[in-house]
């Protein structure tokens, strides 16, 4: 099975964040969003991933040194495509159709989930999708009473469904997707002007492409930094029983209240940290006392009590703040 992640987006809502690392590679618990896509993928499939086509903005190294790792790391090849211009959901996984061949998954960077699940690949075309309260907030599906999609709903203003699309996509056929997204760019059919997939998804519908649905029992946004400390403390509830603090770290005459990462060559004195807190590699916590936060690489706070906060990479916090979101370098 091959594996595509469009992740060309620029994450202007979790700026200033995104300003210096791309969205996807925002940590989650210790590990990068597109990480934690790509393993738990990986865990729900019943076959072995071979591609991953990474489309992204542009080929700068380091990020692709760091998507060859996480490919790596499930047994796959990275495979790199640039999405230039925004045009849509439909134009991002159409300049991956190299590798749109066979058995193909489509997910976008930003999702998250857990499942109860194992991925039937004999299935002719999956939807992931999750029960929501409000589905006017979403695009939709309904469904027959064999549980077969009968209709795509863009944010329907009266209730139709409440399974919501979470944006990850199966097809046994990724030809027949390729086809109907060629046909959309060539015919420069657009809605909202840009290429939309529900729009390909509609054609194959119609063309007898029989789609069934999957629930997920969790979907972990990671749209603004509020929204994105939310899903950290969510993950980390879910990985709760592991062992999250790194044999490296240096922790004194401190509390840890689980769940708690904490990464490589930390070193945290005289604090309470947790419960719902990743801190990353090199940073150094004095004095200070964390709560449902996430906190990047190589920053130091001292004499803190912070809440509800994300930080950066390389910042420097001393004293009044309780909640915020600090972008890398900053000092305060």
């Amino acid at each position: 099975m091959n594996l595509i992640i469009p992740m060309a987006g620029k994450g202007k809502r979790l700026r200033p964040h995104t300003l210096t690392v791309p969205k996807p590679l925002i940590p989650i618990a210790g590990k990068p969003i597109v990480q934690r896509l790509v393993e738990d993928i990986a865990k729900v499939s019943t076959e072995e991933i071979k591609k991953i086509g990474f489309v992204i903005q542009d080929f700068e190294k380091g990020i692709l040194i760091q998507l060859k790792k996480i490919a790596g790391s499930v047994g796959a090849e990275a495979k790199f495509y640039t999405q230039e211009t925004a045009e849509g959901t439909a134009h991002a996984i159409a300049c991956a159709g190299e590798i749109l061949e066979n058995k193909v998954t489509i997910a976008f960077s930003d999702t998250l989930f857990r499942v109860d699940f194992k991925l039937n690949l004999q299935d002719n075309a999956i939807i992931w999708t999750k029960e929501v309260e409000d589905p006017s907030a979403f695009g939709v599906v309904k469904t027959n009473e064999q549980g077969v999609v009968t209709d795509f709903i863009e944010k329907p203003k009266e209730f139709v469904s409440d399974q919501a699309i979470i944006g990850i996509y199966y097809f046994k056929k990724g030809e027949d997707l390729r086809d109907e997204l060629n046909h959309l760019i060539e015919n420069n059919i657009r809605s909202g002007g840009e290429f939309q997939l529900t729009t390909a998804l509609e054609n194959l519908k119609n063309k007898e492409t029989k789609f069934t649905i999957k629930t997920v029992k969790e979907w972990l946004d990671c749209g603004n930094a509020n929204i994105t400390v939310a899903s950290n403390s969510r993950y980390l509830g879910f990985l709760n029983g592991q062992d999250l603090k790194d044999s490296s770290a240096q922790i004194e005459n401190s509390a840890i209240i689980e769940p708690v990462f904490i990464g490589a060559n930390t070193i945290i004195k005289r604090s309470r940290i947790g419960p719902n807190v990743s801190i990353g590699e090199a940073c150094e916590i004095l004095n200070s006392t964390i709560s449902d936060s996430l906190i990047q690489n190589n920053t130091t706070l001292n004499n803190i009590d912070l809440s509800n906060s994300m930080i950066g990479n390389y910042v420097k916090l001393k004293g009044q703040p309780k909640s915020v979101s600090l972008g890398d370098y900053c000092e305060w």
